[in-house]
């Protein structure tokens, strides 16, 4: 078993599905695989284009956009870990500590939105890595991306981890007055220790919870997120964690079970043993019986819900919790009839 690395999920890097050799780091050895730390790099990503296509019939958008991959948030159980490897990289430390940054992000948000064949709908911003990260502090993208939006007038789904959201309500609030964005705030559990281990460099629950309540007094439309639950470890904490957003003027609710694709349940494993392990046996046992006895199932309709009486029991549960706390299960449509392309002679919002 790996030692943890500070500040960091996973304690090792998974070998690369693509790649015909790898590396086993020692225990010994500085940095990965040590209690030492690990720092981040940042790499210039030279993507040409911004906006990514989906066609799974799980999630209900079309366009996602990220401006950066990988997430320095560390979350262990994290679906886009395997992503990282189509980069050359590892879905485990690397995937925290090696990200890739799109300083373009805005001007090709703004070419797309201006192409004649861009037909106005909702973008969900963003569909694999959390758009408020850590470095977003200091480069911005996510808020001259949110101009571009709001420049276009072209609608916006938001979910992130991070409270840093709550900077950018000036923006948001003019979006929100005509319709144009919602946010959901993840909130996996209420238990700073939990977190702090499971999602080490994210928001904790309180920064959450009190952005929840900073929108909603804005008038932005908000929500909370009960993703991923855990069963055996959070689902009990269901109630408890919409009843906390809805006291903050949360409007809408969702939830969406642990999945554990690829690397992803060889990292998640090693975690439990390593941070809880009195609770392990009993974790992984659960997740087998709403996984039809395997720890991950990659099929359409069942990999975000699971199956069995566990799963329809967690199901009920969040489905009272949100019928208590009067929360919406799913968003009224954001709005398009504002939308507008930019006019021939009009100077370039991200050189401003």
């Amino acid at each position: 078993m790996a030692r943890r690395i500070r500040g960091r999920g996973a304690a090792f890097n998974p070998p690369n599905r693509f790649e015909e050799l790898s590396r086993e780091v020692l225990p010994d050895e500085e940095g990965e695989g040590t209690a030492g730390s690990v720092p981040t790099r940042y790499f210039t990503d030279t993507s040409r284009t911004i906006l990514a296509r989906n066609d799974s019939p799980d999630v209900p958008f079309t366009w996602s956009i990220n401006p950066y991959r990988g997430c320095e948030h560390g979350c262990i159980y994290c679906y886009a870990r395997p992503s990282h490897e189509y980069l050359g990289f590892s879905a485990g430390v690397d995937f925290e500590t090696k990200i890739l940054v799109k300083p373009d992000a805005p001007r090709l948000l703004a070419r797309a939105l201006g192409a004649r064949t861009w037909e106005p709908q909702v973008v969900a911003f963003s569909g694999n890595t959390d758009p408020y990260q850590n470095v977003e502090r200091r480069l911005r993208l996510t808020r001259r991306c949110l101009e571009v939006f709001l420049e276009y007038r072209n609608p916006v789904s938001i979910i992130t981890k991070n409270a840093l959201v709550v900077r950018d309500a000036d923006i948001l609030q003019e979006m929100a007055r005509m319709d144009l964005v919602h946010v959901m705030l993840s909130v996996t559990s209420l238990q700073e220790g939990l977190i702090r281990v499971m999602e080490p460099r994210t928001s904790t629950p309180a920064l959450r919870l009190q952005a929840i309540g900073e929108l909603a007094a804005r008038g932005i439309p908000v929500g909370v997120n009960v993703a991923p639950v855990i069963p055996g470890l959070t689902d009990e904490e269901i109630p408890a964690i919409v009843a906390a957003a809805a006291e903050r003027g949360a409007r809408a609710a969702s939830y969406i079970l642990v999945r554990l694709p690829g690397p992803v349940e060889r990292l998640f494993v090693e975690w439990l043993e390593r941070e809880l392990p009195a609770r392990s046996a009993r974790v992984l046992g659960r997740i087998r019986q709403v996984r039809a006895g395997a720890l991950t199932d990659s099929r359409f309709h069942r990999r975000m819900s699971g199956e069995g009486e566990i799963a329809d029991a967690i199901g009920a549960l969040f489905a009272l919790a949100a019928s208590r706390a009067k929360l919406s299960t799913r968003w009224l449509p954001l709005s398009t009839a504002h939308f507008r392309r930019k006019r021939a002679g009009q100077g370039d919002l991200f050189d401003r």
